[in-house]
């Protein structure tokens, strides 16, 4: 199968991302790009879709964002939508097989599998860990041909509001519909750092979070960036503290913001050095 995918791209690995507003932009490409470099065995090529290029690397390919031609875009949903940009007949002056990753996650072994698993064809993603009782798919890292998601494109054109309404997620509109189906890459190539990497309570107080020997790529969950896990910053808005600083801060509501004790609790990670290791330029 392996020499099937690279033949349908001409033998070179096709790596995209897509960007769009103010809330990543070039230090998250930057970084992307430059672990995607240090984790691929050439030819590849790394294209981001963007709305700004300013201060990006210049080993980049950059495109405009693909048209979306929607008039209002969902509200009051879960689901990244935007995203759907990806699902047109063209990507740039892309064919053939092209795996997509979020510009938060980190890179932390080989890319090459991922261009090695399954078929030319297929519509390849990462098993989504978050919802072990449900067949679903983690968008944020997954390998489609360009243009065959053209489908997927036209449904949510006909009515955006109500394809999120009854998905909430991209990911879970894209695993139920996809033209053919989906497959999975291997569960351990791709873990979630809050699910696989993060200690239980109480060792959470103790140890930093581990690295995974099998893990190749690590996901982090929505406005919880690597930045925070190496800072040892429990959420967007907590703050780097002492084990036992955290633990007094259980009889404070206003530190809790809302959580339940034993959320609060389990929330706590020490600083992780191993983020710092990868996620960089």
């Amino acid at each position: 199968m392996t020499a099937d995918v690279l033949a349908a791209s001409g033998g070179v690995k096709q790596i995209i991302c897509i960007n769009w507003g103010t809330k990543y932009g070039a230090p998250f490409i930057n970084r992307l790009y430059a672990m995607v470099a240090r984790n691929i065995t050439p030819p590849f090529t790394f294209t981001c879709f963007t709305d700004n290029r300013d201060g990006l690397r210049s080993e980049i390919h950059l495109e405009d964002l693909p048209p979306l031609d929607i008039e209002k875009m969902p509200v009051n949903t879960k689901g990244i939508w935007p995203k759907a940009r990806l699902w047109g007949p063209k990507l740039g002056n892309l064919t053939g097989p092209v795996l997509f990753l979020d510009l938060d996650l980190v890179i932390v072994g080989s890319l090459d599998a991922f261009f090695e698993a399954g078929g030319p064809d297929d519509v390849m993603i990462a098993q989504n860990q978050t919802t072990p009782f449900e067949r679903l798919g983690q968008t944020s890292l997954f390998r489609f041909p360009v243009g065959k998601l053209v489908p997927l494109l036209e449904k949510f054109r006909a009515d955006p509001q109500g394809v999120a309404d009854k998905y909430e997620f991209e990911q879970r509109f894209v695993t139920r519909n996809a033209p053919g189906g989906v497959k999975f890459f291997p569960r351990r190539w791709v873990l979630h750092f809050k699910q696989d990497c993060r200690w239980p309570i109480p060792l959470n107080y103790f140890l930093a979070p581990r690295l995974p020997s099998d893990a190749r790529v690590i996901l982090f969950p929505r406005n919880f960036f690597p930045q925070h896990a190496i800072d040892g910053q429990f959420g967007l808005k907590g703050r780097a503290t002492t084990p036992l600083d955290h633990i007094f801060g259980v009889f404070d509501p206003t530190r809790r913001k809302g959580k339940a004790p034993f959320r609060y609790l389990r929330q706590y990670i020490l600083p992780t050095q191993w983020v710092a290791d990868h996620w960089r330029e």
